[in-house]
């Protein structure tokens, strides 16, 4: 078996407060990851951790987070999966970092999914969304529902008793907390 990993994360600021409000959960974000410390992982998210507005299909950066969100918890958990499994899943993920410039946040999604009701415009996602559809395809169905209807809160209470980790982010980090910069 093979291993893909999942982080959820915490991390403060306007729009991360209303989703935590509205699924009661302090991860709200959701990361798909190729190793154990996220050093190569993607997700729906912010382009720039400091700029809110400007989202879509990213890899991530964590020495950028830890700078701008010196406090982002993270929690991660392996996900087993077959090595064809894994292998469809990477090359995915590197396929629509080529084309992130076409895969957008799903804003008009939200409130479909506040109400609990499916709803996909093409290539718009939700952090969670993209990630449950993406493993859907490649043949991990973790949920019972549409893509649409998945939340950061799904992908927790179906890894928490998996965790691998679950700290700050500083502490994935190598250059820890000795380089951020707060302020």
């Amino acid at each position: 078996m093979e291993k893909i990993y999942i982080g959820l994360v915490s991390t403060p600021g306007f729009f991360a407060n209303m989703v935590r409000r509205t699924i009661d959960q302090d991860y709200v974000h959701v990361v798909l990851g190729l190793d154990s410390d996220l050093n190569e992982a993607y997700s729906i998210g912010r382009r720039d951790p400091r700029i809110p507005i400007i989202s879509g299909f990213e890899r991530e950066d964590k020495e950028k987070i830890l700078k701008k969100f010196p406090e982002a918890k993270y929690m991660i958990y392996e996900l087993h999966c077959t090595p064809e499994q894994r292998q469809m899943i990477t090359d995915r993920l590197h396929d629509d970092m080529k084309r992130r410039f076409r895969i957008h946040y799903a804003i008009i999604g939200l409130p479909y999914l506040i109400l609990e009701k499916e709803f996909y415009q093409y290539n718009h996602y939700t952090c969670s969304s993209y990630a449950s559809r993406l493993l859907e395809q490649c043949g991990i169905k973790l949920f019972n529902k549409h893509f649409s209807l998945v939340t950061p809160k799904d992908f927790y209470e179906y890894g928490k008793n998996e965790a691998i980790f679950e700290g700050y982010l500083r502490e994935i980090t190598p250059t820890g907390i000795f380089e951020v910069e707060v302020g």
